[in-house]
């Protein structure tokens, strides 16, 4: 199997209010947009969907609950970046589980989680880049440094 990831489908409770979440509230644009599911490109060959947990759970054929232990994260430019997409993502209505705030690992970043309880870091980490054709190179930062 092939070391990658492209779609990440979040089960939701009530799809019309996740849907307004990230499109207007956090102003995305649908990559497709359907009555039953909706596609967001969120990088590089990688989507994220919002589907019915109902319909997840059809699927799979097993039960599915909404806010599973993991995190979603985005890495931005610059510590006023994270604070403006805390800002925006609580004006959308999502609860801010931890305010922007220097991160032990030498960057800044804080939490929410969507109307289902699915966790978001907003995260500016120095060590963090994406080389042209999308690979990640990480590099440890001094948490002690501006």
């Amino acid at each position: 199997m092939n070391q990658q990831l492209n779609l990440v489908t979040l089960g939701v409770a009530d799809l019309e209010t996740s849907r307004r979440f990230y499109s207007d509230g956090l102003g995305w644009t649908p990559l497709l947009d359907l009555d039953e599911i909706v596609f967001y490109q969120i990088g590089h060959g990688l989507a994220l969907a919002l589907f019915p947990l109902a319909d997840l759970a059809a699927d799979t054929g097993r039960p599915a609950t909404t806010g599973t232990p993991f995190t979603l994260a985005q890495n931005l430019d610059s510590p006023a970046e994270v604070d403006e997409a805390v800002r925006r993502a609580r004006a959308a209505g999502a609860t801010v589980l931890k305010e922007p705030q220097r991160a032990a690992f030498g960057g800044y970043h804080g939490y929410f989680a969507d109307p289902d309880g699915h966790r978001w870091e907003v995260c500016h980490n120095p060590g963090w880049s994406v080389a042209e054709d999308g690979t990640v190179s990480l590099t440890a930062v001094d948490p002690g440094a501006a």
